[in-house]
């Protein structure tokens, strides 16, 4: 699936530039033209990264960067500003934030793509990596092999697809939508409640006794993989 970049920005020739860019680079893109509108769609969809002007109407870039850092949700989105402010005093407050870069207006393509694929290989480190890692769980990307601690994890091919996505993007919450969309794939139509019952089948096939569960359900929310410190007798 490819990922999805939230452009949160007013001035509509930059909206144009950073879409028609990000798109022929093969990154599925989402517009908001004010803050309250980029802070309800950051929410909603989850992006994979948001480019997040400073100066917005309703709700500035800052404010909704720090809204979105202290929600749980959210927290773990990178974030890049950007905003003709390019003093080393506006840059720290926006790193202060929680921004994860600052790209100063006016920037040439070519370099905010290099910054915006920089960002999401910090923020996924092991996404194009052969193995995974969470905690004990051990996923072997290249020879389809799962093991937690020392012992071998059978899964189904859906179940080794939802653990993968789990994986990529740890401690973040997905709805059932969200997963559909990415481990079953948007032209396939399947009931939502069908990711409950995948999940009760990885559940079983991670978790034997004395193990803690990783995955966590998050009421009217969805699912989230965090990784759990092993258990002792």
């Amino acid at each position: 699936m490819k990922p999805l970049i939230l452009i949160v920005e007013d001035e509509a020739a930059i909206v144009t530039l950073l879409s028609y860019n990000l798109e022929r680079e093969g990154f599925q893109v989402l517009e908001a033209r004010d803050g309250e509108e980029g802070l309800l769609l950051a929410t909603e969809r989850r992006p994979d990264l948001i480019l997040l002007d400073w100066m917005l109407p309703l709700l500035s870039g800052i404010e909704v960067c720090r809204r979105l850092r202290r929600t749980p949700q959210t927290r773990s989105i990178p974030i890049i500003m950007l905003t003709a402010r390019g003093e080393e005093g506006d840059r720290v407050r926006g790193l202060n934030a929680g921004a994860d870069d600052y790209v100063t207006k006016p920037f040439s393509p070519s370099e905010l793509l290099a910054r915006v694929r920089a960002v999401m290989r910090r923020a996924r480190p092991s996404a194009d990596a052969e193995t995974l890692r969470c905690g004990d769980i051990v996923m072997d990307i290249a020879a389809h092999k799962v093991k937690r601690g020392d012992r071998d994890v059978h899964l189904g091919p859906t179940e080794f697809r939802l653990l993968r996505h789990f994986l990529e993007h740890q401690g973040r919450v997905f709805s059932r939508e969200q997963l559909l969309d990415s481990v079953w794939g948007a032209d396939v139509y399947v009931e939502p409640r069908t990711v409950d019952v995948h999940i009760r089948r990885l559940r079983k096939a991670l978790n034997e006794e004395a193990e803690g569960d990783p995955i966590r359900t998050v009421r009217s929310a969805g699912y989230a993989l965090d990784a759990v410190a092993p258990q002792y007798a």
